[in-house]
């Protein structure tokens, strides 16, 4: 995918991990209409590939993500593109089809068989939370902060923050968060395990986020892959119902060649190297 111009990101896979970056700093990495359409592109592409393992989620300038761009609102894609209509029943059909769309650019992410690291500094306030609530693991910078904004504008956050953000943060906190629209700092984060670990500063987080991505990218992709879906399956159902998935998933993917590798590795005091993750197909006949 290097190489592959985007309006709101920039894209390059090296040793295994993807970086994705947004790239409109001057606007603070606003979510415009193009951003909801390249960003699910990006993530099915890297996981249908065969190059990346992990994804590490970054962006240019001083500020991570200030949210949904106000164009957005009015514009073709917007939330209240059909208020022009005359009809009721459509326009709230057609409101409830563009939420479900932009949720689905943020469960992109979940859905990937690679996991996906988000690296935050500054601002990370709407619908940035959206996104990197539906991240694997969080890191941060001591100057980022998190704001559930949409309270602040008026309406009810509806792509994914209300829903992920409590499996993450004690409910208490997001809910206090969600109804006065306050800011929690990276201290506080860290404190309530929003993220993994804080930083000095922006090259500080971005070396150890790159130790961890290369960590991760160097173990099993099958296995990586198959802990990530047992837990997020695990976090949406019984515990009883979690050991069964697993049971079956290892079933059908474990791979004892995996396992020999890792193994003969060790005795071998060197690093394993297992086979790249096999091509996805997006579709029958592609």
């Amino acid at each position: 995918m290097t190489g592959t111009d985007y309006t709101c990101f920039d894209v390059e896979v090296r040793d295994h991990v993807a970086h994705v970056v947004m790239n409109r700093p001057e606007k603070a990495n606003s979510m415009i209409a193009p951003f909801w359409s390249e960003l699910p592109q990006i993530a099915d592409d890297l996981s249908a590939g065969t190059d990346a393992r992990v994804i590490v989620l970054s962006a240019i300038g001083r500020h991570f993500c200030s949210g949904m761009d106000l164009s957005v609102f009015g514009s073709a894609g917007g939330p209240d593109n059909s208020a022009s209509t005359g009809h009721s029943s459509r326009m709230r059909a057609q409101f409830r089809s563009t939420a479900l769309r932009l949720q689905n650019s943020f469960s992109a992410l979940e859905h990937s068989r690679l996991p996906v690291i988000a690296a935050i500094g500054g601002a990370c306030v709407g619908g940035g939370i959206d996104m990197v609530s539906a991240c694997d693991l969080r890191y941060a910078t001591q100057d980022a902060f998190f704001i559930i904004q949409e309270i602040n504008i008026g309406m009810t956050a509806d792509v994914g923050t209300l829903q992920r953000m409590p499996k993450l943060v004690p409910e208490g906190i997001v809910r206090e968060m969600a109804y006065t629209g306050r800011r929690m700092d990276a201290a506080e984060a860290l404190d309530r395990g929003f993220v993994n670990a804080v930083y000095e500063d922006h090259a500080a987080m971005t070396e150890a986020v790159n130790e961890v991505a290369a960590e991760i990218a160097s173990k099993s992709p099958m296995a990586i892959w198959g802990t990530k879906q047992s837990m997020n399956y695990g976090r949406d159902h019984s515990v009883a119902d979690g050991l069964e998935y697993i049971a079956t998933w290892n079933a059908a993917m474990f791979d004892t060649d995996d396992m020999g590798e890792a193994f003969k590795s060790q005795i071998d005091r060197r690093d394993a190297s297992f086979p790249d993750h096999r091509p996805l197909h997006h579709g029958i006949g592609t």
